[in-house]
């Protein structure tokens, strides 16, 4: 068992706080993970687990064990980078049995530990190369399989696959998903990429400016974000936030738009009102929707089977909207759209915080 645990974690470099009293637990075998933009904490979180940064104040454990203290080497973690740490004078087969040789482990434990690896990653027929000789997707798997043989009680992964490609990326995530789930070793992934933390973390961890705002399972964070911030952040295409009055008769207003809503009843007199783009469609009267909201179309993403249209319905508002393949609109286009006003998401205007 080898849950990670942080206890009002505290990182502070000179008058900057890069984390900020974080609590956190990954538990035994779970993919959790930590996602937000640059500067958000969440690397350096990371990197106090293994032991690469000092905690300035809070607890981290694992297993059980306080390891604030102890060297990265016996905190029983590997760890695999961006930029994959390979040594380029090696073979694929050293790389991978280099820090079982460091451990004084023996040759015939190395070997068979570095064919298993090999295998279950399919690169045993890559072990005679060097990495100058293999492709990026090979080398992430060799950085994937040095970490693979040890063992290790914890996996903790810091963007490991922001140098590949798009597709290749894709595949990735599948590969290293399925590989966990197998192994069931506890697993904290770094990213900024919000699709990556949707599709593979059992739960995932949202930080800004070295805060946690929100840990949940994928599915939670996308329907009851926490916050404004979290609200925008996950998402794609964003949320479209907007500040609407309320005067007390169960209707939110901006301008000409009026939303009806159910809660409205006990709200503030100013909140602010999120619409995921599934929830706003092109104007049909028999649809159920509230509307015609009128604007012009200034986006349009084309994505195969369904497409985007972001239109401007007020100087400062543009509302998203899913349209089905091959039903336009074009730029400059006048379209009128509806709103599921069931499904809009409402927030504190002072704290940004979500009203339930």
């Amino acid at each position: 068992m080898a849950p990670v645990s942080l206890d009002q974690v505290v990182k502070r470099f000179g008058d900057v706080v890069a984390v900020s009293d974080l609590t956190l637990t990954a538990a035994d075998g779970e993919f959790l993970v930590l996602v937000g933009p640059s500067g958000s904490g969440k690397t350096t979180a990371l990197r106090m687990v293994c032991g690469l940064e000092a905690v300035s104040g809070g607890e981290i454990r694992i297993a059980g064990e306080l390891v604030n203290q102890l060297p990265p080497r016996q905190r029983d973690i590997a760890m695999v980078f961006q930029d994959y740490a390979l040594y380029p004078q090696m073979t694929v087969r050293d790389n991978l049995s280099f820090g079982l040789r460091n451990r004084k482990v023996p040759k015939p434990q190395r070997e068979q530990a570095v064919a298993e690896a090999a295998r279950l990653l399919g690169i045993d027929n890559l072990l005679h190369r060097k990495p100058r000789e293999l492709s990026g997707g090979q080398r992430q798997r060799v950085a994937l399989g040095r970490a693979l043989v040890r063992r290790p009680a914890v996996f903790l992964m810091d963007e490991p696959l922001s140098n590949l490609d798009a597709k290749l990326r894709v595949d990735m995530r599948a590969e290293i998903r399925s590989l966990q789930q197998r192994l069931a070793t506890t697993t904290i992934y770094v990213t900024h990429d919000q699709v990556e933390a949707m599709t593979m973390g059992d739960r995932i961890a949202i930080m800004n400016e070295g805060v946690l705002e929100q840990v949940a399972d994928p599915a939670t964070v996308y329907a009851q974000p926490a916050n404004v911030f979290v609200a925008s952040f996950i998402g794609t295409p964003a949320m479209a936030l907007a500040a609407y009055s309320y005067s007390g008769n169960g209707v939110l207003r901006r301008g000409e738009i009026e939303l009806p809503h159910a809660t409205a009843r006990s709200l503030p007199p100013d909140v602010v009102v999120g619409l995921r783009p599934e929830h706003v469609r092109p104007w049909r009267p028999d649809a159920g929707l509230v509307g015609p909201i009128r604007g012009t179309v200034e986006l349009v993403e084309h994505l195969g089977r369904e497409s985007f249209a972001g239109v401007r319905v007020d100087p400062e508002y543009v509302l998203t909207a899913l349209v089905e393949a091959g039903q336009g609109p074009d730029l400059g286009e006048s379209l009128e759209v509806g709103v599921d006003a069931a499904a809009a998401h409402l927030f504190d205007v002072a704290t940004g915080g979500a009203i339930r």
